[in-house]
């Protein structure tokens, strides 16, 4: 190798690294809105649910049943669903500090700038 190939070396791993570092941040970032998602629709079927109980005294339950029953089947499904995004968000989040503390050990300048 020649000397200006091996001053490159050392920088060019850097960028590797700062790359990498660069995509698990983008990936991490990803999987939070994620979560914030999951969130936001596991969120609504209970504020659905809260305006029908607060205005229960304005029906009867029997006479509007063939409208409630698929409302609370949607519910449901928006329950299941956000439960979902906030677990696979959950792994997700956990998967990419683990990755980014295995970078951090191996790299020490690395471990300064995300501590």
């Amino acid at each position: 190798m020649k000397p200006t190939e091996k001053s490159q070396l050392p920088a060019q791993i850097d960028t590797t690294i700062f790359n990498e570092v660069q995509l698990l941040l983008a990936e991490k970032r990803t999987a939070l809105s994620t979560l914030r998602t999951g969130i936001a629709v596991f969120a609504f079927p209970l504020s659905v649910l809260s305006v029908l109980i607060a205005t229960s005294k304005s029906y009867r339950v029997e006479e509007v049943m063939h409208w409630l029953v698929p409302l609370l089947a949607l519910n449901l499904g928006l329950v299941v669903l956000g439960v979902y995004l906030i677990h696979v968000a959950v792994r997700r989040i956990r998967r990419y500090d683990r990755l980014l503390d295995g970078l951090k050990h191996k790299n020490p300048r690395l471990a300064e700038l995300l501590d």
